[in-house]
């Protein structure tokens, strides 16, 4: 892998799925003795949203009472 003149590099595909680095993504750099390790840096107002996005969509019609009783047969 090779830096441009402005500093750049590709990281991998690989890497970016495992890590689920996407365009636009906000990552951060740290330094760890002689080499870096890139981070994805997950924000929580973004995570917070996401979670408004799903809540209540597992309704299954049952009260809580009635879903533990399931589980403990």
């Amino acid at each position: 892998m090779r830096v441009t003149e402005k500093g750049q590099v590709t990281i991998p595909q690989s890497i970016r799925v495992a890590l689920g680095i996407n365009p636009g993504t906000e990552v951060e750099f740290e330094l760890q003795g002689d080499h870096a390790v890139v981070k994805r840096i997950v924000q929580p107002d973004v995570v917070a949203e996401r979670l408004e996005n799903y809540a209540g969509s597992a309704d299954v019609g049952m009260s809580t009472d009635e879903i533990l009783a399931l589980t403990r047969r």
